[in-house]
This record gives structure tokens, C-alpha cells and sequence, in this order.
């Protein structure tokens, strides 16, 4: 029966989520029920491609990223893919419309991992929207439930709230980036040495979006905004953790949350919804 192997396709999406990112889940525990599964098909497919360019070393990555494509866009158009992941996948972007704009960004950001090792600002934005922006547009998509003036509405939200949990994942891993996959995402870094003045400038950038970001929330349909509020509050809180910490400490360490303060903050989060506060 198809039914069983689209519950085993959607159990590997929601397993990859949960073993991949604890906070993003935990996040995704807190939207409706109706929403949980379609975001979790998204970051499967999202980890997927991540995983590629910044894992299979060894093996031909430009050669398997073009296949991932072929093969997302067979599911799309079959309606259905052997590759569980990518079944999940294509059954949220034919339910909820979601734009072959968006996941042809997203790859090309990916195809630029492996062969970008520089960015100046062009590239940089160019980056941020593929590997970002428009993946919180596909989510926004499931979030909106095909109410394309909604969409069309919270769209630049979306779009910023993305940038500002990928800039703050540029900074919480700079040192690995930096030194382990050889990438430097930064274009203040092409000129300047990485010192308190750069810093606060990427910061700078950051809290603008994220201003930005927190009033789309504030607009999203009731089932969702919570669930995207506790992602909010947990990039919120690792970026005023950075802030405090010189930058000679990002280049030597990766910056973290503890699980027992992530639960706290999640916590907090679900008194401030519970009475209203947000």
C-alpha cells in the first residue's frame, strides 16, 4: 500500500530533522499538528542537499548534487520518488504550490559551496537568498496554506528572518567554515582582519533583519507563529551570546546553546505565548 510507504517516507524526513538539529525540531513541535510534517519534509530535503557539499568528501559532489536535482524534479513531476526523503519532499511542493524558483535558488547556493571559496557582497547576497531566503519562503508556502495574498504579504518577512538565522550560523561557525571546509562567506573579510569593527557590523546587519523578521512573525496565522517564535527566541538568545564574546573567541570556538538552556528558553517562550505576550 502506498499509504505505508508515504508514513515511512515522512518518518525518515521527521528523523533527519531530529537527529540533525535539536532546536529546529523543537521548534517544530510547536506549530499545529497540520504543519509539522510538511516542515519536516522541507529541512529533509534542505539537509540533503547540505550534506552533500559539506560531507561527501571523497566522492564526485558536483556529480551527486546534479543528480539530487534531476532526480527532485522527477519527483515533482511523477508525483512520487523511491528516494523517501525526496518523496516527502514532493508531495509539499505539488500540495502547497511552492515555486521551482525557490528550490532552483536553493540548489545554486549549494553548487556554489563547492566551488565558492570568497564572497564579495554580490555573491554573498546571492548566497544568503539560495541557501536562506528561500527556504523560508518554501516553509512560508506550508505556513499560508496556498492563500497566495497572505504569502505575497509576509513574503519580504519570511525572506529577512531567513537571512538573520543564516548570518548567525556564519558566525556561530566560523572557525569550521573557516578552517575545515575553507569557506569564508563574509565579503568584510576579503578586506579587513576579523576584529570588534567587523564584528559589530555583521551584528549590526543581523539585528536589522531580525527587527524585520519578528514583525512577520507577529502577522503569521495563529497555527504557525508560535512554533516560528521559538525558533526566533533561540537564534535571538545564541546571537546576544555571541555579542558578549570578543571576536578572537569565534575563531577559536564554535559558539552554543546548551540542551538545558535550550529547554529553559522554550520554556519561557511557551509562558510568554500561553498568556498572550507575543
Amino acid at each position: 500500500m502506498k499509504e505505508l510507504f508515504d508514513k515511512i517516507a515522512i518518518k525518515n524526513s521527521r528523523s533527519v530533522t531530529q537527529t540533525y538539529s535539536t532546536s529546529f525540531s523543537m521548534g517544530i513541535r510547536f506549530l499545529a499538528k497540520r504543519f509539522q510534517d510538511p516542515i519536516y519534509a522541507v529541512y529533509g530535503f534542505v539537509r540533503l542537499a547540505d550534506e552533500i557539499v559539506d560531507s561527501f568528501h571523497g566522492y564526485p559532489k558536483k556529480q551527486m548534487l546534479d543528480e539530487l536535482k534531476e532526480e527532485t524534479y522527477r519527483a515533482i513531476d511523477r508525483g512520487i520518488s523511491t528516494n523517501p526523503l525526496l518523496h516527502s519532499f514532493q508531495d509539499v511542493v505539488n500540495t502547497y504550490t511552492i515555486d521551482r524558483y525557490c528550490i532552483d535558488t536553493f540548489l545554486k547556493s549549494m553548487e556554489m559551496d563547492l566551488f565558492k571559496q570568497e564572497y564579495n557582497q554580490k555573491g554573498y547576497e546571492e548566497y544568503i537568498l539560495g541557501s536562506a531566503e528561500v527556504v523560508g519562503l518554501m516553509c512560508l508556502r506550508v505556513f499560508t496554506e496556498n492563500n497566495n495574498s497572505l504569502f505575497e504579504e509576509l513574503k519580504p518577512y519570511a525572506m529577512k528572518l531567513g537571512s538573520a538565522f543564516q548570518k548567525i550560523n556564519f558566525l556561530r561557525d566560523f572557525k569550521a567554515d573557516k578552517d575545515g571546509l575553507g569557506r569564508m562567506y563574509f565579503p568584510q573579510m576579503q578586506e579587513n582582519s576579523f576584529n570588534e569593527e567587523t564584528k559589530r557590523e555583521i551584528e549590526l546587519d543581523i539585528l536589522a533583519d531580525f527587527e524585520m523578521g519578528f514583525e512577520g512573525i507577529k502577522k503569521l496565522p495563529k497555527d504557525a507563529r508560535f512554533g516560528v517564535y521559538v525558533a526566533y527566541i533561540y537564534y535571538s538568545r545564541l546571537l546576544h551570546k555571541i555579542m558578549q564574546i570578543p571576536a578572537s573567541e569565534i575563531l577559536e570556538s564554535r559558539i552554543r546553546i546548551s540542551d538545558k538552556q535550550k529547554f529553559a528558553l522554550f520554556f519561557g517562550s511557551y509562558l510568554r505565548h500561553s498568556f498572550n505576550l507575543l
